[in-house]
């Protein structure tokens, strides 16, 4: 059971830290438990049972976070284009409900390569693209940036200087 002031994962909510382990006001069932999570990069209020079937885990340590930093480069994508806008949204949703930051990595990594094929020949991101890219950052780099101790803005040019300073 994780504790008051904890910061977990949370869902496709991303970082939240426990704010109360009980029985809020509003709630019914009295028999169950409830963690009382307030996102860290939203304004909202969730209420889940403890024994939710929600996916939740600890936010990563700043070891485990600049290792994975580290590991950015070899992370294959493997994602492959497809013309077929639900087949593309499908397999994003799929890597976003894994819940494995590899997995947004690799989703990331794809778009960006994408809109930089799609800028060249004079085209804009699609807005799937766009959607799921934004989905991905948002709870990878809002887990990276809990982890790191810096502000959100700060995690994708800490990544760039940190793979920079890597190869060189």
């Amino acid at each position: 059971m994780y504790q008051v002031g904890e910061l977990v994962m949370y869902g496709s909510t991303g970082v939240c830290r426990v704010e109360d382990v009980g029985h809020p006001e509003g709630i019914s069932d009295k028999e169950k438990l409830y963690y009382t999570l307030a996102p860290v990069y939203d304004k909202e209020v969730i209420y889940t049972p403890v024994d939710t079937k929600a996916f939740m885990r600890p936010v990563m340590s700043r070891t485990d976070a600049e290792q994975l930093i580290d590991r950015i480069p070899e992370i294959p994508e493997e994602l492959e284009n497809n013309r077929d806008i639900r087949m593309q949204s499908e397999k994003y949703r799929a890597c976003l409900n894994t819940h494995e930051n590899e997995d947004l990595i690799r989703l990331i990594k794809v778009v960006h390569r994408k809109n930089h094929r799609s800028m060249k020949a004079g085209r804009h991101m699609g807005s799937t693209d766009q959607q799921y890219m934004k989905r991905a950052e948002k709870l990878l780099y809002g887990e990276l940036s809990v982890a790191l101790g810096i502000g959100f803005d700060q995690v994708q040019p800490y990544i760039q200087k940190r793979i920079a300073g890597a190869q060189a």
